[in-house]
């Protein structure tokens, strides 16, 4: 039997108040776990407010915060035992961030295809031009975009929604198991969140790749999970399969979050999507 394919055990991640030599702590994740099968990839959705610790939560299985306490493990592997270049090297193949601001990913003065190409070299460690064009060229078209599309253009040259594509074909090239998708829609125009959030669902539904959405939006929290755990400073309190959380939440949170925030017209069946708009750029080819 093959080991989970990422197992979160009561992790803790404190940090120092007031400076660095201050004896005041303040708990950022207190005591989450939270476990992925290897053999059913699925979207698990960390849901909470601003400072409910879930951004450090999926810092730290991403391997850039270090737990105070408890165990991550990847594969089996304890992420505490992971070091060196190469053994790093091959966790990041692995595991891929996408993050929230797609124009804080790239450098402005910066084509965005030398991007694709530089991790087509040291991540999928291919060295030929032709490889590495057909690679880069291979994720952009698993998320409805082209090498001819993008070459040579900067990151100002295309929409908030074609950004994200990228970054997301980007994470994509090194053929990962898991994405941690940290606020990906956030940044976004709100008339192009859902071609994004479709995509995420098409990406796990066609080459199997399990996500961790991070968000505070439970509308597509509602739409694109199948388990959520929802935070509360620091705490996971509710968690499970996705719309039975959401349809009837227990905890007095939960409940709260889904009277203010969840919105009526999320479709309201499982194999639904998302009405998306055409992506709209000057200069760039429409895209839904």
């Amino acid at each position: 039997m093959s080991p989970p394919l990422l197992e979160v055990s009561d992790v803790v991640r404190t940090y120092a108040s007031g400076g660095a030599f201050s004896r005041r702590r303040v708990t950022a994740v207190d005591g989450v776990s939270l476990r992925l099968d290897a053999e059913r990839p699925e979207i698990f959705t960390i849901v909470g407010e601003s400072g409910s610790g879930k951004t450090t939560l999926a810092r730290m299985v991403l391997g850039m915060v270090t737990p105070s306490a408890g165990t991550i493990r990847f594969q089996g592997t304890d992420l505490a035992t992971i070091r060196g270049k190469r053994a790093r090297l091959a966790f990041m193949k692995q595991v891929q961030p996408i993050f929230q601001n797609p124009f804080e990913a790239f450098n402005p003065m910066k084509r965005v295809d030398r991007y694709l190409f530089a991790t087509a070299r040291r991540m999928a460690g291919l060295a030929g031009d032709k490889d590495i064009t057909e690679a880069a060229d291979r994720a952009l078209k698993s998320v409805g975009l082209s090498l001819a599309e993008i070459r040579g253009r900067f990151p100002h040259e295309l929409s908030g929604g074609q950004l994200q594509r990228v970054a997301i074909a980007r994470a994509l090239i090194s053929r990962p198991a898991l994405l941690v998708a940290d606020e990906p829609v956030s940044m976004i125009d709100a008339s192009l969140r859902a071609s994004i959030v479709n995509l995420l669902r098409d990406l796990r539904d066609r080459l199997g790749v399990a996500i961790i959405y991070i968000t505070h939006d439970l509308a597509t929290a509602y739409y694109i999970s199948d388990r959520i755990l929802i935070m509360r400073r620091g705490s996971a309190v509710e968690s499970g399969d996705a719309r039975s959380v959401l349809d009837n939440p227990q905890h007095p949170y939960s409940q709260l979050l889904k009277s203010s925030v969840l919105s009526p017209d999320v479709p309201a069946t499982a194999g639904a999507r998302l009405r998306s708009e055409p992506e709209t750029h000057e200069g760039v080819i429409p895209h839904a």
